[in-house]
């Protein structure tokens, strides 16, 4: 199993792309060099332990949030398909350096969701995923009946993050955490 403060999934293998061995990916990070620049990723599938591959070259499809890329050994479509589904790794210590206020979101899973109400801050659940369908959202399960609400991951929305005290504040709109 992976441990999270080892990797950082960063993309997903999507298919194929042609009959020479490269693959399309829909990206998971905000930093293109991850697909574009070459050296070591890891692929996983599902649980099993990752393996080493060399990125020799990729690009970003024109308008996409998609790369093309291609693996040092994977020479022919059929080896491509066989990495359909398959995470795409880099190890945690690869992360770049973010300004203040930015955050990897892998950094806001486990932490506390807290909301105000009359002038207290309470504990309502906990970030347990991240899903990245062209906007950021938080995956929270609420404390009072399990359930998984999707929030999204902004600052009208999200107006703290600490990272240090563990919780994030939420300042959800009327009926956003009914849903």
């Amino acid at each position: 199993m992976i441990n999270h403060d080892e990797w950082l999934i960063v993309g997903l293998i999507t298919s194929p792309q042609g009959i020479n061995g490269k693959i399309k990916i829909k990206s998971l990070s905000d930093f293109e060099e991850r697909f574009t620049e070459p050296g070591k990723r890891w692929i996983q599938k599902g649980n099993e332990t990752p393996i080493e591959f060399e990125l020799t070259h990729g690009f970003k499809k024109p308008g996409k949030e998609s790369f093309i890329i291609k693996f040092k050994g994977i020479n022919n479509r059929t080896q491509a398909e066989n990495l359909k589904g398959q995470k795409i790794l880099v190890k945690v210590d690869a992360i770049p350096k973010l300004s203040h206020g930015e955050y990897h979101l892998t950094e806001l899973i486990n932490l506390n969701v807290k909301i105000s109400e009359n002038n207290q801050l309470h504990i309502i659940g906990k970030v347990i995923n991240l899903s990245n369908e062209k906007n950021n959202l938080l995956v929270i399960q609420l404390l009072k009946n399990n359930k998984e609400v999707l929030i999204p991951f902004v600052k009208e929305i999200v107006p703290v993050v600490d990272i240090k005290k563990n919780f994030i504040l939420l300042t959800p709109p009327s009926g956003l955490l009914e849903l």
